[in-house]
């Protein structure tokens, strides 16, 4: 297994390198990828990229049924396209839940980030094949997020560029955190 980085280890402030070739060192950390991810139990992991274990070359991984051992697997990711709700943008005076988004690499910090509802996406496979396609709901904001990885951006950068407040997790209540 591998071990997570946190910050504010610089190799998380740096842009991931693209994978050249996908041959049987790239499978092997994808494989050690996977067993990492799976580990997290506190908070459980829903996505991992390769500079979060110390790896940096642009690959993640996002598994966002925790109770499905299902992973899916993204090299060389680009997004293509990004769109919004507009059924939620037109509806800015109702209050929406906030969802705040969290970072094995950040534990027990929390914090809302606005993100696009759908995400058209080309990457690779573990096999090579380029593939294009739509992500939409929690998907599309594991993929933004980790797609933010690659290229040296962790969550909490969003959140205070978007003004938003983040939280510490103590005691399983959520505390604000003064910056």
């Amino acid at each position: 297994m591998l071990k997570i980085i946190h910050v504010p280890n610089p190799i998380l402030e740096n842009k991931t390198k693209p994978v050249e070739k996908i041959n049987e060192e790239i499978k092997k950390i994808i494989e050690e990828m996977k067993k990492t991810l799976i580990a997290q139990k506190d908070p459980p992991g829903v996505g991992l990229s390769a500079n979060q274990v110390g790896i940096p070359l642009a690959i993640f991984l996002i598994r966002p049924n925790i109770k499905n051992e299902k992973i899916e697997i993204f090299i060389n990711p680009k997004i293509l396209k990004m769109v919004e709700d507009k059924k939620k943008t037109s509806q800015t005076n109702k209050k929406q839940p906030v969802k705040l988004e969290g970072c094995l690499s950040i534990p027990k910090i929390w914090g809302p980030v606005k993100r696009a509802d759908e995400v058209y996406l080309e990457y690779q496979d573990e096999n090579g094949d380029l593939k294009r396609k739509w992500f939409r709901g929690f998907k599309a904001v594991i993929i933004q997020h980790e797609i933010d990885h690659l290229d040296g951006v962790v969550f909490t950068q969003k959140s205070l560029e978007q003004n938003q407040k983040l939280y510490q997790e103590k005691n399983n209540k959520l505390i604000p955190l003064k910056i």
